[in-house]
């Protein structure tokens, strides 16, 4: 099966080569984004609950952009530098999604993209 990208011109363009999504049938793979601010280009310099809602921002730009809302997103894995900021990224991520939430696994690593607290990546399924 080609892949099929889509993307939003409102969230950051990717810093790699890769794409901001890739349709595969009705499933949405969205990679992962930082807390970067698409106006300037650049990481937001504020706390973890800020950075996290700033990726959901960026996710939300591209998930609206293929047509589909974040109560489509069935999947969500966010990667911490520090597990320590998991109340205040728990906090943010409460505040994005109801009833029944996304699955989704939460992981420690060593580092993010230019030093990011949080990257969140997600899987969307279109309705129907």
């Amino acid at each position: 099966m080609p892949r099929s990208a889509t993307h939003s011109d409102t969230a950051p363009k990717a810093i790699g080569p890769y794409s901001q999504a890739i349709w595969a049938g009705d499933l949405l793979y969205c990679s992962g984004q930082t807390p970067i601010d698409p106006a300037v280009g650049t990481l937001i310099e504020r706390d973890v609950e800020a950075q996290t809602h700033r990726c959901f921002d960026n996710l939300q730009a591209v998930v609206e952009s293929a047509g589909l809302t974040m109560d489509d997103v069935i999947k969500c894995n966010v990667y911490l530098t520090d597990m320590a900021n998991f109340a205040a990224m728990n906090r943010a991520y409460a505040t994005r999604f109801s009833a029944p939430f996304p699955a989704r696994t939460t992981v420690a690593v060593a580092g993010l993209p230019l030093g990011a607290a949080v990257e969140i990546e997600l899987v969307a399924k279109r309705p129907g």
